[in-house]
Protein backbone atom coordinates (compact mmCIF):
# COMPACT_ATOMS: atom_id res chain seq x y z
CA UNK A 1 0.00 0.00 0.00
CA UNK A 2 2.96 2.26 0.87
CA UNK A 3 4.41 1.53 -2.51
CA UNK A 4 1.18 2.14 -4.44
CA UNK A 5 0.74 5.45 -2.82
CA UNK A 6 4.06 6.43 -3.59
CA UNK A 7 3.94 5.76 -6.68
CA UNK A 8 0.94 8.09 -7.16
CA UNK A 9 2.50 10.76 -5.68
CA UNK A 10 5.79 10.32 -7.74
CA UNK A 11 2.90 9.80 -10.70
CA UNK A 12 1.28 12.91 -10.23
CA UNK A 13 4.38 15.07 -9.47
CA UNK A 14 5.86 13.76 -13.18
CA UNK A 15 2.25 14.77 -14.58
CA UNK A 16 2.38 18.47 -12.74
CA UNK A 17 5.83 18.70 -14.34
CA UNK A 18 5.11 17.80 -18.32
CA UNK A 19 2.31 20.05 -17.61
CA UNK A 20 4.62 22.82 -16.49
CA UNK A 21 7.11 21.66 -19.43
CA UNK A 22 4.62 22.13 -21.67
CA UNK A 23 3.64 25.26 -20.94
CA UNK A 24 7.15 26.51 -21.28
CA UNK A 25 7.92 24.75 -25.03
CA UNK A 26 4.50 26.30 -26.51
CA UNK A 27 5.70 29.37 -25.52
CA UNK A 28 2.39 31.28 -25.46
CA UNK A 29 3.03 35.27 -24.36
CA UNK A 30 0.24 36.57 -22.12
CA UNK A 31 -1.77 39.05 -24.11
CA UNK A 32 -3.67 42.35 -22.67
CA UNK A 33 -6.92 40.25 -23.82
CA UNK A 34 -10.74 41.85 -24.27
CA UNK A 35 -9.76 41.15 -27.35
CA UNK A 36 -6.44 43.57 -27.55
CA UNK A 37 -3.85 40.43 -29.13
CA UNK A 38 -1.36 42.97 -27.60
CA UNK A 39 1.43 41.43 -25.47
CA UNK A 40 0.60 42.46 -21.82
CA UNK A 41 3.96 43.14 -20.87
CA UNK A 42 6.01 46.07 -22.22
CA UNK A 43 8.93 48.09 -21.23
CA UNK A 44 9.38 51.89 -22.23
CA UNK A 45 13.04 52.94 -21.95
CA UNK A 46 13.56 56.61 -20.29
CA UNK A 47 16.77 58.89 -20.82
CA UNK A 48 17.99 60.00 -17.55
CA UNK A 49 16.94 63.55 -16.80
CA UNK A 50 15.23 64.18 -20.03
CA UNK A 51 12.16 65.95 -18.32
CA UNK A 52 9.84 65.94 -21.41
CA UNK A 53 10.61 62.43 -21.90
CA UNK A 54 9.87 60.90 -18.50
CA UNK A 55 6.59 62.90 -18.79
CA UNK A 56 5.32 61.77 -22.18
CA UNK A 57 6.14 58.27 -20.55
CA UNK A 58 4.75 58.39 -17.45
CA UNK A 59 1.61 59.19 -19.48
CA UNK A 60 1.71 56.30 -21.08
CA UNK A 61 2.78 53.81 -18.98
CA UNK A 62 -1.13 55.62 -16.88
CA UNK A 63 -2.94 54.61 -20.14
CA UNK A 64 -1.65 51.76 -21.02
CA UNK A 65 -1.32 50.29 -17.63
CA UNK A 66 -5.57 50.97 -17.50
CA UNK A 67 -6.01 49.45 -20.38
CA UNK A 68 -4.69 46.66 -19.36
CA UNK A 69 -0.97 46.17 -20.31
CA UNK A 70 1.52 45.73 -17.47
CA UNK A 71 4.43 48.61 -18.19
CA UNK A 72 7.62 49.03 -17.00
CA UNK A 73 9.60 52.12 -17.33
CA UNK A 74 13.37 51.44 -17.58
CA UNK A 75 15.82 54.39 -17.09
CA UNK A 76 19.12 54.60 -18.55
CA UNK A 77 21.61 57.02 -20.25
CA UNK A 78 21.25 57.98 -23.57
CA UNK A 79 23.63 55.26 -25.08
CA UNK A 80 22.49 52.59 -23.34
CA UNK A 81 18.67 53.39 -24.41
CA UNK A 82 19.48 53.28 -28.09
CA UNK A 83 21.59 49.61 -27.94
CA UNK A 84 18.68 48.47 -25.86
CA UNK A 85 16.38 48.94 -28.34
CA UNK A 86 18.29 47.90 -31.12
CA UNK A 87 19.08 44.30 -29.71
CA UNK A 88 15.00 44.30 -28.48
CA UNK A 89 16.20 44.30 -24.56
CA UNK A 90 13.62 47.53 -24.60
CA UNK A 91 9.99 47.85 -25.96
CA UNK A 92 9.75 51.42 -26.58
CA UNK A 93 11.33 54.88 -26.16
CA UNK A 94 9.45 58.38 -26.47
CA UNK A 95 12.34 60.99 -26.45
CA UNK A 96 14.20 60.73 -29.82
CA UNK A 97 15.08 64.02 -31.01
CA UNK A 98 15.59 64.67 -35.15
CA UNK A 99 17.26 65.72 -36.85
CA UNK A 100 20.57 66.88 -35.30
CA UNK A 101 20.47 66.15 -31.35
CA UNK A 102 20.49 62.31 -31.73
CA UNK A 103 21.95 62.11 -35.41
CA UNK A 104 24.86 60.18 -34.90
CA UNK A 105 23.33 57.71 -32.74
CA UNK A 106 20.40 56.84 -35.90
CA UNK A 107 23.41 56.77 -37.87
CA UNK A 108 24.35 54.03 -35.78
CA UNK A 109 21.10 51.96 -34.60
CA UNK A 110 18.47 53.37 -37.30
CA UNK A 111 18.59 49.89 -39.48
CA UNK A 112 17.95 48.12 -35.96
CA UNK A 113 14.94 50.17 -34.30
CA UNK A 114 11.79 51.35 -36.24
CA UNK A 115 10.77 55.46 -36.28
CA UNK A 116 6.81 55.45 -35.13
CA UNK A 117 6.64 59.05 -35.43
CA UNK A 118 7.15 62.62 -34.19
CA UNK A 119 4.76 63.64 -31.41
CA UNK A 120 6.00 67.43 -30.99
CA UNK A 121 7.19 69.17 -33.86
CA UNK A 122 8.28 72.73 -31.54
CA UNK A 123 11.66 71.10 -29.83
CA UNK A 124 15.08 72.65 -29.93
CA UNK A 125 18.44 72.52 -28.10
CA UNK A 126 19.13 76.54 -26.35
CA UNK A 127 22.45 77.75 -24.34
CA UNK A 128 20.21 80.05 -21.73
CA UNK A 129 21.23 82.69 -19.48
CA UNK A 130 19.47 84.25 -15.86
CA UNK A 131 16.87 86.51 -17.39
CA UNK A 132 18.80 90.04 -16.14
CA UNK A 133 22.04 88.91 -17.79
CA UNK A 134 23.64 91.79 -19.91
CA UNK A 135 23.81 89.57 -23.12
CA UNK A 136 21.26 88.50 -25.14
CA UNK A 137 23.12 87.06 -28.18
CA UNK A 138 25.62 84.25 -27.98
CA UNK A 139 27.75 85.97 -30.04
CA UNK A 140 28.13 88.46 -27.26
CA UNK A 141 29.27 85.45 -24.72
CA UNK A 142 32.76 85.51 -24.96
CA UNK A 143 33.20 88.92 -24.88
CA UNK A 144 31.74 89.35 -21.41
CA UNK A 145 32.74 85.48 -20.07
CA UNK A 146 34.46 86.57 -17.39
CA UNK A 147 30.93 87.77 -16.02
CA UNK A 148 29.82 84.00 -16.17
CA UNK A 149 32.77 82.96 -13.76
CA UNK A 150 34.10 81.96 -17.23
CA UNK A 151 31.74 78.79 -16.78
CA UNK A 152 29.28 76.71 -19.10
CA UNK A 153 27.37 74.43 -17.17
CA UNK A 154 26.07 71.15 -19.11
CA UNK A 155 24.51 68.37 -18.81
CA UNK A 156 25.55 64.41 -19.43
CA UNK A 157 28.48 64.02 -21.46
CA UNK A 158 26.98 61.47 -23.70
CA UNK A 159 23.84 63.92 -24.99
CA UNK A 160 23.18 65.02 -28.14
CA UNK A 161 22.91 68.67 -27.04
CA UNK A 162 26.73 68.41 -25.15
CA UNK A 163 28.29 66.77 -28.55
CA UNK A 164 26.72 69.42 -30.52
CA UNK A 165 27.90 72.92 -27.91
CA UNK A 166 31.23 70.91 -27.87
CA UNK A 167 31.97 70.56 -31.63
CA UNK A 168 29.56 73.58 -32.98
CA UNK A 169 28.67 76.10 -30.31
CA UNK A 170 32.29 76.46 -28.31
CA UNK A 171 34.44 76.82 -31.69
CA UNK A 172 31.96 78.49 -33.86
CA UNK A 173 31.29 81.86 -31.35
CA UNK A 174 34.91 81.15 -29.81
CA UNK A 175 34.33 80.06 -26.23
CA UNK A 176 36.79 77.89 -25.66
CA UNK A 177 38.45 80.15 -22.93
CA UNK A 178 35.28 78.89 -20.87
CA UNK A 179 35.12 75.89 -18.77
CA UNK A 180 32.88 73.44 -20.05
CA UNK A 181 31.50 71.17 -17.29
CA UNK A 182 29.12 68.26 -17.85
CA UNK A 183 27.85 65.85 -15.58
CA UNK A 184 23.93 65.38 -15.74
CA UNK A 185 20.72 67.19 -15.84
CA UNK A 186 20.14 67.24 -12.03
CA UNK A 187 23.27 68.95 -11.51
CA UNK A 188 23.38 71.46 -13.88
CA UNK A 189 19.47 72.63 -12.41
CA UNK A 190 21.10 72.47 -8.99
CA UNK A 191 23.45 74.99 -10.05
CA UNK A 192 20.46 76.79 -11.61
CA UNK A 193 18.83 76.86 -8.53
CA UNK A 194 21.73 78.37 -6.84
CA UNK A 195 22.40 81.08 -9.08
CA UNK A 196 19.04 82.02 -8.79
CA UNK A 197 18.55 82.15 -5.16
CA UNK A 198 22.32 84.54 -4.98
CA UNK A 199 21.29 86.75 -8.03
CA UNK A 200 24.35 85.52 -9.94
CA UNK A 201 24.57 85.06 -13.82
CA UNK A 202 24.74 81.33 -14.91
CA UNK A 203 25.05 80.14 -18.82
CA UNK A 204 23.64 76.74 -18.93
CA UNK A 205 22.85 74.46 -21.58
CA UNK A 206 19.49 73.53 -22.17
CA UNK A 207 16.14 72.89 -23.92
CA UNK A 208 12.64 73.28 -25.24
CA UNK A 209 10.39 71.72 -23.57
CA UNK A 210 11.73 71.77 -20.26
CA UNK A 211 10.08 72.98 -17.03
CA UNK A 212 12.92 74.94 -16.19
CA UNK A 213 11.49 77.69 -18.53
CA UNK A 214 8.70 78.19 -16.43
CA UNK A 215 10.28 77.86 -12.78
CA UNK A 216 13.50 79.90 -13.24
CA UNK A 217 13.58 83.59 -14.94
CA UNK A 218 15.99 82.61 -17.64
CA UNK A 219 15.95 83.63 -21.17
CA UNK A 220 17.61 81.94 -24.51
CA UNK A 221 20.68 83.03 -26.35
CA UNK A 222 20.24 84.40 -29.68
CA UNK A 223 22.19 81.51 -31.94
CA UNK A 224 22.86 83.55 -35.17
CA UNK A 225 24.73 81.11 -36.41
CA UNK A 226 22.43 78.06 -35.83
CA UNK A 227 24.88 76.18 -34.04
CA UNK A 228 22.16 74.35 -32.37
CA UNK A 229 20.77 73.46 -35.34
CA UNK A 230 17.03 74.68 -35.02
CA UNK A 231 14.06 73.10 -34.49
CA UNK A 232 13.57 69.88 -33.93
CA UNK A 233 11.11 66.80 -33.58
CA UNK A 234 10.41 64.55 -30.38
CA UNK A 235 9.82 60.81 -31.66
CA UNK A 236 8.62 57.66 -30.20
CA UNK A 237 11.25 54.98 -31.67
CA UNK A 238 10.82 51.18 -30.92
CA UNK A 239 12.56 47.66 -31.26
CA UNK A 240 11.82 46.18 -34.78
CA UNK A 241 9.03 43.87 -33.83
CA UNK A 242 7.16 46.10 -32.16
CA UNK A 243 4.22 46.75 -34.27
CA UNK A 244 3.99 43.02 -34.32
CA UNK A 245 3.82 42.61 -30.74
CA UNK A 246 2.30 45.59 -29.79
CA UNK A 247 -0.13 46.57 -33.01
CA UNK A 248 -2.62 48.16 -31.22
CA UNK A 249 -0.32 49.94 -28.87
CA UNK A 250 1.72 50.75 -31.93
CA UNK A 251 -1.43 52.71 -33.71
CA UNK A 252 -1.64 54.78 -30.55
CA UNK A 253 1.43 56.12 -30.22
CA UNK A 254 2.22 56.51 -34.30
CA UNK A 255 -1.22 58.88 -34.01
CA UNK A 256 0.20 60.68 -30.52
CA UNK A 257 0.32 64.52 -30.85
CA UNK A 258 1.19 66.72 -27.68
CA UNK A 259 1.72 70.86 -28.46
CA UNK A 260 4.02 72.72 -25.91
CA UNK A 261 1.15 74.38 -24.10
CA UNK A 262 -0.17 70.42 -23.16
CA UNK A 263 3.40 69.72 -22.50
CA UNK A 264 4.00 72.45 -20.50
CA UNK A 265 1.16 71.47 -18.35
CA UNK A 266 2.15 68.28 -17.72
CA UNK A 267 5.77 69.22 -16.87
CA UNK A 268 4.13 71.74 -14.36
CA UNK A 269 2.21 69.05 -12.62
CA UNK A 270 5.28 66.66 -12.48
CA UNK A 271 8.01 69.06 -11.81
CA UNK A 272 7.23 72.33 -10.56
CA UNK A 273 4.41 71.87 -8.16
CA UNK A 274 5.34 68.64 -6.77
CA UNK A 275 8.81 67.61 -5.31
CA UNK A 276 8.17 63.92 -4.50
CA UNK A 277 9.53 61.08 -7.32
CA UNK A 278 6.46 59.04 -7.21
CA UNK A 279 4.39 60.24 -10.26
CA UNK A 280 1.54 58.16 -10.65
CA UNK A 281 -0.81 59.85 -8.49
CA UNK A 282 0.15 63.12 -10.03
CA UNK A 283 -0.34 61.66 -13.75
CA UNK A 284 -3.58 60.52 -12.43
CA UNK A 285 -4.85 63.44 -11.76
CA UNK A 286 -3.73 65.66 -14.54
CA UNK A 287 -5.42 62.79 -16.92
CA UNK A 288 -8.58 63.58 -14.90
CA UNK A 289 -8.06 67.28 -15.42
CA UNK A 290 -7.54 66.54 -18.74
CA UNK A 291 -9.52 63.73 -19.45
CA UNK A 292 -11.08 64.79 -23.22
CA UNK A 293 -7.32 64.98 -24.74
CA UNK A 294 -6.26 61.62 -22.80
CA UNK A 295 -9.28 60.15 -24.15
CA UNK A 296 -8.35 60.67 -27.66
CA UNK A 297 -5.21 59.08 -27.57
CA UNK A 298 -6.69 55.89 -27.92
CA UNK A 299 -10.09 56.70 -29.57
Amino acid sequence: MKKNRLKSIFALGAVGVLALTGCAASGEVETVGDGNDDKKDMSIAVFNGWDEGIAASELWKAILDEKGYNVELEYADVAPVYSGLSTGNYDLSMDIWLPVTHASYLKEYGDKIVDLGAWNEESRNTIAVNADAPIDSLDELAANADLFGNRIVGIEPGAGLTLATTKKVIPQYGLEGMEYLTSSTAAMLVELKTATENDENIVVTLWEPHWAYNKFPIKILDDPKGALGGTESIHSYAKTDFKTEFPTAAGWVEDFEMDLDTLYSLEQAMFIDYEGQDFGPIVAQWIEDNQEYVDGLTS
